[in-house]
């Protein structure tokens, strides 16, 4: 049998210990960015999240479907340049009139069910809460 080469074998360690904590580096961080996000909501013990982003972007609502817990908090961030709303088609919330660049929150019905909405300035704008 040969004898592995120290040397080598040190340094491939060195290099692969390197190369995660320059990953762990990179992912821990803050983006500096004070925008909200969808990429790590809250989430209750059904899987329903208890709190959740909708982002409005080029006339359209990011998700268009979003699970949550009763009584969760809806932040709705209006990434366009025109005034949208999000209101649900059966009145049980809206957001009012959300200017352009703006934020806004509501609290979801505690009623489990699935709500459909729209912005009511650009009815063809639509999407769903549902809530378990």
């Amino acid at each position: 049998m040969r004898e592995p080469v120290r040397g080598v074998r040190s340094g491939a360690v060195v290099t692969v210990m390197a190369a995660a904590l320059l990953l762990a580096a990179c992912g821990g961080g803050s983006s500096g960015s004070s925008a909200p996000t969808t990429s790590s909501p809250s989430r209750s013990a059904a899987g329903a999240t208890t709190t959740q982003t909708v982002t409005i972007s080029n006339f359209m609502f990011e998700p268009m479907a979003a699970s949550v817990a009763p009584g969760s908090t809806v932040t709705v961030a209006n990434k366009d340049s025109v005034t949208h709303t999000l209101t649900a088609t059966g009145g049980q919330f809206d957001t009012g009139d959300i200017p352009g660049g703006q934020t806004k929150t509501f609290t979801a019905p505690m009623k489990a069910g699935t709500y459909h909405y729209i912005c009511n300035i650009h009815q063809y704008m639509m999407g769903t809460i549902v809530v378990r």
